[in-house]
C-alpha cells in the first residue's frame, strides 16, 4: 500500500477578483481562482508570508510551468523571459470558503504614489508595485502559500508572544499590512502600543485595533525614514530623548550586529547565527518581562529598533521579533 504525501505548498495561478485603492500608497488587490479552496492558513493570518511569481510583460504566470515539487530550482531553471520576479509578501487576510475563497494582498507602491504625497519617492518602484500599479481583473500572477491543515510545515508565520501579556509593535508601510492582520486577530482584552511609519498622513488606513492597543500613527512626511519611529518607541518605552539620526544608532545596544543585508530575529531564529533560545532572560530596563515585541519594515530601521529595544531597553532577545522586509536603494 503506498502513502501519498500532500506537499504543505499550494503553487496556484492567482487571478485578479478586484482592485481597490486605498490611499496614495496602497492598493488592495484580492485573488481568487482554481485551487482556492485548499488556501491556508486556517484560522487568522497574522504576519503569514507567502510568495508571489510576478510574470514579465506579455508572459503567462510562472506558475503554469512549475510543480509543487522542487518549484524553486525549476523556477530557476527557466528561460529569464518566462522566469518573471519572486517577491514575499504578508497576506493581509485569507477570507470565504470553497470557490469564494479569496487572497487579499496589500501592495506599497513605491515610486507610483501621488508626486504630492510627502515620502512617496523614497523608494525605487519594483516589479510587484509596478505590476500591482497597472493590475485589473482577470490578471493573473504565481502564488506560492500554505495548504490548510498544513501551515507548520510551510512557515511564514513569525508573530508568537507566548506568554506575553503587553504588546509592542512597530511597522512601516511595506509591514503594515502584518500588522494590521495580527492586530485584528488580539483578544479584546489585549493590551500594548503600536508605533505605525507611513509617507503621509493619506495613507492611515482603517485599521481595528483593539481597544487597549494604542497606536501611533506617524506620517514620514520629509523626515528621514524611521526617526520618527524610533523616538515614538523611546517614549514609549520611558528611555532619554536621542536625535540622533538612524545612521548613527550603531553605537547603542551589543556589539554583534545583525548583517548588513539580512536583519531576521526571533525567539527562535537569528541571521546573525546566534543562538537566541539559550540567551539569559535578565530582567529588561524598560518594557517588563511580560512584553513581547514585534518590529518589522526597512532593514535600517529595524536594526536601529533592535539596538534600542535589546540594547538600551535591555528587553530579553527571546521576547523580540525583528523582521526586515525590504532594504533601502533595491526594487521590491
Amino acid at each position: 500500500m503506498t502513502t501519498t504525501t500532500v506537499s504543505p505548498v499550494l503553487l496556484l495561478t492567482a487571478v485578479v477578483r478586484r482592485v481597490e485603492r486605498l490611499s496614495p500608497s496602497f492598493v488592495r488587490i484580492r485573488f481568487g481562482g482554481n485551487g482556492f479552496e485548499h488556501l491556508g492558513p486556517e484560522g487568522p493570518t497574522l504576519d503569514q508570508r507567502v510568495k508571489l511569481l510576478i510574470p514579465s510583460p506579455g508572459r503567462p504566470a510562472p506558475s503554469v510551468l512549475l510543480d509543487p515539487d522542487g518549484w524553486y530550482a525549476a523556477w530557476l531553471a527557466l528561460p529569464e523571459a518566462d522566469r518573471g520576479h519572486l517577491r514575499t509578501y504578508t497576506a493581509r487576510a485569507v477570507e470565504g470558503e470553497g470557490d469564494e475563497r479569496q487572497l487579499v494582498v496589500d501592495f506599497v507602491l513605491h515610486g507610483h504614489g501621488t508626486p504630492a504625497t510627502p515620502g512617496a519617492s523614497d523608494a525605487a518602484a519594483g516589479p510587484a508595485g509596478t505590476w500591482a500599479a497597472a493590475a485589473t481583473v482577470g490578471d493573473e500572477i504565481g502564488l506560492l502559500a500554505p495548504r490548510r491543515g498544513h501551515e507548520r510545515a510551510f512557515g511564514g508565520i513569525e508573530f508568537e508572544p507566548g506568554t506575553g501579556r503587553r504588546l509592542l509593535l512597530a511597522a512601516d508601510e511595506t509591514a503594515l499590512p502584518a500588522l494590521a492582520s495580527i492586530v485584528e486577530s488580539l483578544p479584546a482584552g489585549t493590551r500594548g502600543v503600536a508605533v505605525v511609519e507611513v509617507p503621509g498622513a493619506a495613507d492611515f488606513l482603517d485599521v481595528r485595533f483593539p481597544a487597549g492597543i494604542r497606536c501611533h500613527w506617524i506620517a514620514r512626511g520629509s523626515h528621514p525614514r524611521g526617526e520618527q519611529t524610533l523616538a515614538a518607541l523611546r517614549e514609549c518605552l520611558g528611555l532619554d530623548a536621542d536625535a540622533r539620526p538612524v545612521a548613527d544608532r550603531g553605537l547603542l545596544g551589543p556589539s554583534a550586529d545583525l548583517d548588513d543585508d539580512e536583519v531576521w530575529e526571533t525567539p527562535a531564529y537569528s541571521s546573525s547565527g546566534d543562538d537566541v533560545t539559550s540567551t539569559a532572560r535578565a530582567r529588561p530596563r524598560s518594557g517588563g518581562v511580560d512584553t513581547y515585541a514585534w518590529v518589522a519594515g526597512d532593514s535600517d530601521t529595524v536594526k536601529a529598533c533592535r539596538r534600542l529595544l535589546v540594547g538600551e531597553g535591555g528587553m530579553p532577545r527571546p521576547q523580540v521579533a525583528f523582521m526586515g522586509y525590504w532594504k533601502q536603494g533595491r526594487a521590491g
